[in-house]
């Protein structure tokens, strides 16, 4: 067992393509993304309605067809939680005034601290639309609305927040699937696992001491990953040491289940060229569509249950829940018990497919 897993160690280290999978490959978008903006940056001003407003006025339904303001639909048990993770800019309440002496509308603009900055595009976006509903009195808006902007105190959640964990998770899956489907399919073709099977090694010691060395190669790799990003760029470990030692716990869960699509992989391809291919099916929709740049809601509705039923998914969110909400084992149990479904049920493909001759 040991000499397999250092002989594989040192095949992994020696290997160009996985250094770039699993390391050089993460860190490149992790160092784009972190200097843009120093990490903060947002691409547009998402607002939410505050509870209680009025959506009936005739200043709220102005505001729905602004096209900077994006409205997202959140119920009022997460408004807080949204506007700490950044889903939302600020919350809007919008309350007409029966008193004739008061302006017409009372506006209530609640941002996150870590955007009070977009706070005054928000009141001159809201200008704008006063003054368009009577020209004639423009230079006295006070006498349509009056704009108060309250801060709502939580932590920053910055752009590498969300950024890391989908390179890191795209990382264990990339080096998974395509170093475990390479390994045993040039050690099935170059007949060294036949020469194995003349040794008194066990079938299952070859495949449990590769799976050993690649996940110590990953997880160093992790390990890179999470340091640059929280020393160089702020990514935020909420319990410090013991946050990085659940994402490492965290990511070996996830190896294992990603090894299991390699297993597939190197099983059903019929020589080097067609592996990359096979492996692209499993590896780029999950990419893709499994939170890794952009957050799945911002993806259409019809397609939101596909992508949340990815296992990428389930391990991006499980990490973004523990980096930067502090959350525990247990309180993503649904998470993890998603990710061994499909550990499940892919071994039990594998299993059935796995060829070693």
């Amino acid at each position: 067992m040991r000499a397999l897993i250092k002989a594989s160690l040192q095949a992994i280290v020696k290997s160009p393509s996985a250094i770039v999978f699993s390391i050089a490959f993460p860190l490149i978008f992790i160092l784009v993304f972190g200097f843009l903006g120093g990490g903060s940056g947002r691409y547009s001003i998402s607002v939410a309605k505050a509870p209680g407003s009025d959506t009936a006025n005739q200043l709220y339904m102005a505001l729905q067809n602004v096209p900077v303001l994006k409205w997202k639909d959140v119920d009022s048990a997460s408004l807080s939680k949204s506007l700490q993770e950044g889903v939302i800019a600020a919350t809007i309440a919008v309350t007409p005034n029966s008193d004739s002496s008061q302006p017409r509308y009372s506006v209530i603009i609640n941002a996150s601290s870590s955007q009070m900055d977009k706070a005054p595009q928000l009141q001159g976006i809201i200008n704008s639309v006063v003054q368009s509903m009577d020209p004639e009195i423009a230079r006295r808006s006070s006498a349509i609305a009056s704009i108060e902007v309250k801060e709502s105190v939580v932590r920053e959640y910055k752009m590498i927040d969300f950024i890391l964990p989908g390179q890191l998770g795209f990382s264990l899956l990339a080096g998974s699937v395509f170093g475990t489907a390479f390994v045993f399919f040039n050690l099935r073709q170059t007949l060294v696992l036949k020469r194995f099977f003349a040794t008194p090694v066990r079938r299952e010691v070859i495949v449990v001491a590769e799976g050993i060395a690649r996940m110590v190669f990953q997880l160093l790799g992790a390990v890179i990953i999470i340091c640059v990003g929280h020393f160089a760029f702020g990514f935020t470990l909420v319990n410090g040491f013991f946050t990085i030692v659940e994402l490492i716990l965290l990511s070996a869960l996830g190896i294992m289940v990603f090894m299991g699509f390699g297993f597939i992989v190197s099983s059903i391809a019929k020589s080097d060229a067609t592996i990359p291919p096979f492996a692209n099916i499993i590896t780029l929709p999950q990419f893709l569509l499994g939170g890794t740049f952009f957050p799945i809601d911002n993806f259409p509705k019809w397609m939101q249950p596909f992508c949340r039923v990815l296992p990428l998914s389930y391990l991006n969110d499980a990490m973004r829940k523990i980096a930067f909400e502090g959350l525990g084992v247990w309180e993503i149990k649904w998470d993890l018990f998603a990710l061994l479904i499909w550990g499940v049920v892919v071994y039990t493909v594998a299993s059935r497919m796995f060829k070693w001759e």
